[in-house]
């Protein structure tokens, strides 16, 4: 029962702590201001976000305390989460340039997965693969590119929240029906946090999220799949095929950036969600679509693998394809348009 009312707690928390931030932005002028690459068009207070990582944090504290999350999980998501979240505050504060950024991340990530004791073996097939050191570094490219394309992804209202919610829901559900419901505390958490704030930031969106609450977010989601990969192998790609939406239309997106040489630092509305707003002109109704897509296409296919009743290397197919045709269709990736819509 205690814990129930600590689930309560953490969201009040974090609704509360967004309005302050939200008077504290409004206070010190930290502004989104719209622009030719910006998907809004009213001017809004940023950095709410933080609020997601104080509660989840100050969460975390007292799950360590009641053991109900591991020694090694806790040091290893209070300490990468907290660094790349002050990275995000100091850059939506001021500016901290790419390359700073980018250290600080694969810092994190390293502090990350020494913890987790690196990459945990694998399983296709009914066959267990081991990568020893190269699976340690994967781990990292891993937790520094999830962490990365969350920030990305953050780009309409209501988005990232909404994906975290409903992501770490189905990773907390699926964990019970699999029979660890040991770990389903930290999912369920960081669920509660996400909600808080989004009650500010659901279109139309009073706060945006920042840096240091995407970043974050996108990093502590990529470690819990890689902890919960130690209880059952599986679980490591029932988070890859929840978080499906946000891996596929900023994976493609890079990489037709990349093949046209763009900046790929530099902030644009290329994504697939970006293009789909314009075209349907809410914030709204992409953003329910994509809860929509996780919970009825997303969440049973990751269920499946989670039971191990489909292999991981039929389901991620079978969950992203009709994910890159969608983002073929709506042309991720391609040049953004010549005017501000």
């Amino acid at each position: 029962m205690t814990f129930w009312w600590a689930l309560v707690a953490v969201f009040v928390a974090s609704w509360f702590l967004t309005l302050l931030l939200r008077r504290y932005a409004l206070a010190k002028s930290l502004i989104d201001i719209p622009n030719a690459r910006s998907s809004h068009s009213i001017p809004t207070p940023r950095g709410g976000g933080v609020a997601i990582v104080i509660s989840f944090a100050c969460a975390l504290v007292f799950m360590w305390k009641l053991e109900m999350v591991t020694t090694l999980d806790f040091y290893s998501l209070l300490g990468a989460g907290l660094l790349v979240a002050v990275i995000g505050f100091a850059d939506d504060h001021g500016h901290i340039a790419a390359r700073w950024r980018l250290l600080g991340h694969f810092f994190a990530a390293s502090w990350a997965v020494f913890w987790l004791n690196g990459l945990p073996p694998l399983e296709f097939f009914g066959s267990t693969v081991y990568l020893g050191w190269s699976g340690n570094v994967l781990a990292i490219i891993y937790l520094v590119w999830m962490l990365n394309l969350y920030n990305f992804m953050d780009g309409i209202d209501g988005l990232a929240g909404a994906e975290a919610l409903s992501a770490s829901v189905g990773g907390a559900f699926i964990y019970c029906l699999a029979g660890h419901t040991a770990i389903a505390w930290a999912p369920l958490m960081l669920a509660v946090a996400a909600a808080g704030f989004l009650c500010w930031n659901f279109p139309p969106a009073k706060i945006f999220m920042g840096d240091a609450g995407s970043g974050f977010l996108g990093l502590i989601l990529a470690i819990l799949s890689i902890s919960a990969a130690w209880v059952a192998p599986q679980l490591l790609w029932v988070w890859i095929i929840l978080l499906g939406v946000f891996i596929v239309d900023a994976t493609w997106t890079l990489l037709r950036r990349l093949i046209r040489r763009d900046a790929v630092s530099q902030a644009h509305r290329s994504h697939a969600y970006q293009h789909a707003s314009r075209l349907f002109q809410s914030h709204k109704k992409v953003t329910v679509a994509i809860i929509a897509i996780n919970l009825l296409w997303l969440w049973p296919i990751a269920l499946l693998v989670g039971l191990q009743h489909l292999d991981p290397l039929l389901g991620v197919p079978l969950a992203y394809i009709p994910l890159i045709i969608a983002a073929y269709r709506l042309k991720a990736g391609a040049l953004e348009p010549a005017s501000n819509d």
